[in-house]
């Protein structure tokens, strides 16, 4: 439900805080006082298209506020909280500031936001309907909608929703599927060649790393051993042992001659010997150490270049083979399985669209008998309209080639507005004011329905008619209010009288610094104050005591709130 509008520096319009209630509330005023400012105010806060003439003159920006009490259940809330808004109780504001170059800025509950959002909430939370903007019956997308609302058809809506989506969801996957199996049958042969290359070499992730450490270290080691045999030569019997060896016996054989004179070189020689003994016993067991079977450092690099030949083959990494080699195989599993698997995707989409036919074709009977029922509803409400001679009817077309996710069926409204003549579509045959007619009585039929808007707002929907036929609409409009709120801009007296609540939009010239300024007030009336108002909107701006006393008769005829 609309709770406030406030309006700040837009057109004629300074400061302005209009506040709401439930019920029928009327706007009234001269032609050209600013009843238009209201709904472009009101507009822009809904996201609506604006231009910087909106702005009041002298005003760097101007400001509308729709602040609105909104239930919890309302679809707003999941909608909000699908876009990632934290909103906690159960009021929501709209604000959108409007620069005198056209830019805007748009905020929800003072989080800043798109316009598109501001559209697609005000859109949930009101409708506006003026002279030539009955969007509910010019769009006959929206005829559906409506009919089903009336019957409360919308969880069986939902149901068909998501039977249709199922339906999709399994052919989507068909074609895929189908797809799929075609390109993998063409690549078959080169599936088949490849996963065999793959499984004799059963490539594994890390292994290239492991195998090129294994190279490397083993051609190292073949370099050391080739110097370690080199020194081991030169330390062995044939080299600096065998010489050390030779000198000690030498020596050996001169020193009992030698008085003791060569005694200590003796010792030093025996020590050095055992340390060279020592050393020549490390140095060959190194050299087995770094022993390299010559099989096994061939055996190494054929496996890495047989790797890499593959990795250079597939366009990719060593370690990616392993993943490669598993894909080729699930591909190729794919193709062996992929009539099994056809079949099956087939079977689950014919089996989907079979369970959608089935809610579709059912919706589709009930909405034949809700049709009915709905033209004879709107039928009873069109003579007090001055439109006694027109004829409603809705059309359902059951089309099951081109089912939706609203069902099989196309419906439409349509109307025969004079005697004889024969039905046609209810935005070409209606007029302007008709069509706004049409609307109400449905709006009437819809009272009371959960899903039907709470707040909608009619501009000048009695252009054209006085008398008896205005009355029937104040009183039709009364009910919609009494079923949630309706707003109405109304010339005629007739509708004013039926609200709830009443205000008077004046327009005023005054001077500031010698200059004229034009602005647009709105007042609520006190009751005196409606009864000089529905006086002047009787007998014009000489208001009579006739016009007084007729004034008094239209509001007693109200029933009270």
């Amino acid at each position: 439900m609309l709770r406030r509008l406030s309006v700040r520096d837009i057109v004629l319009i300074d400061t302005l805080d209009l506040d709401f209630e439930p019920g029928l509330g009327a706007m009234t005023g001269e032609t050209g006082a600013g009843k238009s400012i209201l709904l472009d105010a009101l507009g822009a806060a809904l996201g609506a298209r604006v231009a910087g003439s909106l702005v009041r003159a002298g005003a760097s920006s101007g400001t509308a506020t729709a602040e609105f009490d909104v239930v919890l259940s309302h679809p707003a809330w999941e909608w909000l909280r699908d876009q990632g808004y934290e909103i906690e109780d159960e009021t929501l504001i709209l604000r959108r500031v409007i620069g005198e170059e056209g830019r805007s800025r748009a905020f929800i509950n003072d989080q800043p936001a798109s316009v598109s959002a501001l559209r697609t909430l005000g859109s949930m939370l009101i409708e506006i309907h003026g002279q030539f903007d009955d969007r509910s019956l010019t769009n006959p997308a929206a005829h559906g909608f409506l009919l089903d609302a009336y019957a409360g058809f919308e969880k069986r809506v939902l149901k068909v929703r998501k039977l249709h989506a199922a339906w999709r969801a399994a052919e989507k996957a068909l074609i895929e599927g189908r797809t799929e199996i075609e390109a993998a049958r063409a690549d078959a042969d080169y599936v088949r060649h490849s996963v065999e290359e793959l499984e004799e070499l059963a490539p594994e992730s890390d292994e290239e790393a492991t195998l090129d450490s294994e190279r490397r270290s083993m051609q190292r080691a073949v370099s050391i051993a080739e110097d370690v045999a080199k020194a081991a030569d030169a330390l062995g019997v044939k080299g600096a042992e065998g010489r050390l060896a030779e000198a000690v016996r030498w020596l050996d054989m001169a020193a009992p001659k030698a008085d003791g004179r060569l005694d200590a070189s003796l010792s030093a020689l025996d020590r050095t010997l055992t340390e060279m003994s020592e050393a020549v016993r490390e140095v060959d067991a190194a050299m087995e150490a770094l022993a390299v079977d010559p099989n096994v450092l061939e055996q190494i690099e054929e496996r890495l270049f047989a790797l890499r030949g593959l990795a250079r083959k597939h366009r990719m990494s060593v370690t990616d083979l392993a993943t490669l080699r598993s894909k080729m195989n699930e591909r190729l599993a794919f193709i062996e399985a992929g009539e099994e698997r056809l079949g099956a995707l087939e079977t689950a989409a014919r089996e989907a669209h079979e369970a959608y036919l089935t809610e579709a074709r059912a919706l589709s009977a009930a909405r034949q008998k809700t049709g009915s029922a709905l033209d004879k509803a709107v039928m009873k409400e069109l003579p007090p309209l001055k439109l006694e001679r027109a004829k409603f009817r809705t059309e359902i077309v059951a089309d099951e080639e081109n089912g939706t996710a609203d069902g099989i069926d196309r419906v439409s409204f349509t109307v025969a507005t004079n005697p004889g003549s024969p039905f046609g579509a209810i935005d070409k045959t209606a007029s302007g004011g008709e069509l706004s007619r049409f609307l109400l009585a449905l709006k009437v039929c819809l009272v009371g329905n959960a899903n039907d808007k709470t707040t909608i707002i009619f501009d000048e929907i009695d252009r054209g008619v006085g008398g008896a036929t205005a009355a029937a609409i104040g009183m039709r409009l009364r009910q919609l209010g009494d079923a949630g709120q309706a707003l109405v801009i109304t010339h005629a007296p007739q509708v004013a009288a039926e609200a709830s609540k009443h205000w008077r939009i004046n327009k005023s010239v005054a001077k500031k610094d010698g200059k004229e300024i034009t602005t647009t007030s709105v007042a609520v009336l006190s009751e005196t104050e409606r009864v000089a108002e529905l006086a002047r909107m009787l007998a014009g701006e000489t208001i009579t005591k006739e016009a007084r006393e007729a004034a008094r008769s239209l509001l007693k005829q109200v029933p009270a709130a």
